[in-house]
């Protein structure tokens, strides 16, 4: 009858269990879009990348090449991240040991005294341990053993998790190459901007020695009563200005050469560099790949597809936590209340094993909310990662559309420069001659030097869109 009854009692128990997690609510994953378009717009379908070419071969001015590379090695921000991703992997060891028994060693040594009229006490007096011997007063007791726990990962709750910590190790890892990708970047466009002004201060220079000829020669057609107080106040008012705007550039200077050995980590001091020919220098044509190459070689498209994985993984976590968990516990040791008792065996050999099953009731609410906060999480995970495909899509097609506007332009701006240079000479020979007047041997002057400067500027730009592109790409880090 008593077997019957517990029977049950144990089914009773059984149903409700399963009416209580039959209840586990259950969200459907969101998946994610990484379809982009099979060429670029206006662009061949070809899979030749230059993302794939290291960078020391991309970008050839061997300076350069020596600034990025102190820029790898002492670049603090670098190297915070490369902490970042040593937390990462020492998280994935932390996550391992969860899923593994534990064994701890415990040695123990305590007195007791029991009051006499106590049960304890009485039990004491009238007991003996042989025959003629007494317990101890007051009663020592001395213990030495090895104890172990673990928790079955029945529902692979805790293997999850350690699968989740080594998505988060591979994602800060592509976090530290999308960093070096955007420093090697960010070293070469500086570099090219420091180079830019030292060709804007040459040709302001340049100018300026133009100018100061044009306003001798002013001068002496003022004494030869052939030009007026007027001319040579125009004049020497617009070396006055060139030479205002001439320290403005050197402060620019300064400053980006400063924020290059920011960049290098290291204190303000003259950067060298390879200035000559900057308006001559031929531009190497970037190869864009196809659209597809971006998942592999984008780091931060990368870093998001990890972070979705785990993310994912995040989710089976939290929703095992519904489902009960199966601990064992277990221990082997020696106790006696005087040590020299320790070594007799069996008497003084202590062990124990534990099974429990540990199962949430009343705060399941708490559980649900932490469920809801995963799938959020996982649903906010995809579309970081669709925005990082569809960012990394339009960079590279800005770029490309930047880099053929900008040829058109400078090959436009190389005439306008030329034809302006060349009426400088003019404008002196009719002023000289009495058939042009001083204003339009100044704005002729002035077209030319403001002509130049924009040659400068979109020779400037076009380096820097080879540089973005570069980056848009996903060059710059190590494979």
């Amino acid at each position: 009858m008593l077997t019957i009854k517990r029977i049950r009692v144990y089914g009773l128990a059984l149903i409700a269990v399963v009416a209580v997690y039959s209840c586990v609510p259950s969200k459907t994953l969101l998946e994610e879009n990484s379809e982009v378009p099979d060429r670029y717009q206006n662009q061949l379908e070809d899979s030749l990348n230059s993302a794939s070419i290291h960078w020391k071969e991309f970008f050839s001015d061997p300076q350069l090449s020596a600034l990025i590379d102190t820029a790898l090695v002492r670049n603090q921000e670098l190297n915070i991240i490369l902490q970042q991703v040593e937390m990462a992997n020492n998280e994935i060891r932390t996550r391992k040991g969860e899923y593994l028994p534990s064994v701890n060693i415990q040695a123990g040594a305590e007195v007791e005294k029991v009051g006499a009229y106590t049960r304890n006490g009485a039990v004491e007096e009238h007991l003996e341990i042989r025959e003629g011997e007494e317990f101890p007063e007051p009663l020592s007791n001395f213990m030495v053993g090895a104890y172990a726990s673990w928790e079955v990962d029945v529902w692979k709750k805790l293997r999850n998790s350690k699968k989740a910590a080594v998505f988060e190790y591979l994602s800060s890892i592509e976090g530290k190459n999308f960093m070096v990708t955007n420093l090697v970047s960010e070293v070469a466009a500086s570099y090219y901007e420091l180079v830019a002004l030292d060709s804007q201060l040459a040709i302001i220079e340049e100018n300026l020695a133009i100018q100061t000829n044009a306003l001798a020669m002013v001068k002496l057609q003022k004494t030869a009563a052939r030009a007026t107080e007027l001319a040579v106040r125009r004049f020497e008012a617009e070396v006055l200005k060139n030479q205002s705007q001439k320290y403005g550039i050197q402060q620019q200077i300064v400053e980006t050469e400063n924020k290059i050995n920011f960049l290098i980590g290291r204190s303000p001091q003259p950067i060298l560099r390879n200035s000559e020919g900057f308006i001559d220098k031929e531009i190497a044509a970037v190869n864009p790949g196809i659209p597809s190459q971006l998942l592999q070689n984008r780091p931060d498209i990368r870093q998001a597809e990890y972070e979705l994985a785990a993310a994912k993984l995040d989710v089976k976590v939290a929703k095992a936590n519904f489902y009960p968990s199966l601990g064992i516990k277990a221990g082997v040791g020696l106790e006696a209340f005087k040590p020299k008792f320790l070594t007799s065996t069996p008497q003084s050999l202590l062990y124990n094993v534990v099974g429990d099953v540990v199962a949430p009731l009343i705060n399941r609410n708490a559980i649900k909310a932490a469920y809801g906060n995963a799938n959020a999480r996982q649903i906010q995970a995809v579309y970081e990662y669709e925005k990082a495909i569809l960012n990394a899509y339009i960079e590279v097609a800005n770029q490309l559309s930047n880099i053929d506007n900008l040829n058109k332009s400078y090959e436009l701006k190389v005439g306008q420069v030329q034809a302006l240079n060349e009426s400088i000479d003019i404008s002196i020979r009719l002023f000289q001659s009495a058939r042009a007047d001083y204003m339009e041997v100044l704005l002729t002057q002035r077209d030319a030097l403001e002509s130049s400067e924009e040659l400068v500027e979109t020779k400037k730009d076009q380096m820097l869109a080879k540089v973005g592109m570069y980056r848009s790409l996903g060059g710059g880090w190590d494979r």
